[in-house]
């Protein structure tokens, strides 16, 4: 498959271009999610934020435990989406260096060589989560690498809110969206 290539995109049109159609079949909470998110674009369509998305979407699965796993880099604006949050729900919000776990001893490649670096831990930020009875949870800018390992351990569903990129203030997208940008890093005219 190669759908970023494909210029028809007859699956717009209801072309089964993969011949998967007869082996997928959505049911239980699978179902139920697909209709929620379903429900939220026909009505809500280019009128609400990522956040107001979130907020809707757990209202309309009836959850009232929320879990921020965020990085400490994203602390304020952790505080500012609790704050938010906890109008409509119970929310716990767990930092990437929870336990403080020296990098050392995993034998991890420390930012600050001389002194003490603690490790984050996403798998403990999944499990103090799980402990709290979290029905969804929200990454706020953990790395890449540590989001994979939270959305694994993860027992609650996982959604981002905020994908961390220190160079573009958050919004990767933006290396996308800058023609300077990707033919000076990656060689790409458009």
């Amino acid at each position: 498959m190669e759908c970023a290539h494909c210029d028809d995109k007859m699956c717009r049109e209801g072309k089964d271009c993969a011949g998967i159609t007869d082996d997928i079949n959505y049911e239980g909470n699978e179902l139920e999610s697909m209709k929620t998110s379903a429900a939220i674009e026909a009505r809500y369509y280019m009128q609400k934020t990522r956040l107001e998305e979130i907020i809707l979407y757990a209202k309309e699965l009836g959850y009232n435990k929320l879990g921020l796993a965020f990085c400490v880099g994203l602390e304020k604006e952790a505080k500012v989406i609790h704050k938010i949050l906890e109008n409509d729900f119970d929310v716990f919000s767990v930092c990437c260096k929870v336990s403080s776990i020296d990098k050392e001893d995993y034998e991890l490649e420390k930012l600050h060589p001389d002194t003490f670096d603690p490790t984050c831990n996403p798998i403990g930020q999944a499990m103090m989560l799980e402990k709290k009875g979290t029905q969804l949870n929200i990454i706020i800018g953990l790395c890449i690498g540590h989001d994979i390992l939270f959305t694994q351990h993860s027992v609650a569903p996982v959604t981002t809110l905020i994908v961390k990129d220190r160079v573009l203030a958050h919004n990767p997208a933006g290396a996308i969206y800058s023609g300077y940008y990707l033919k000076k890093n990656f060689g790409i005219t458009d």
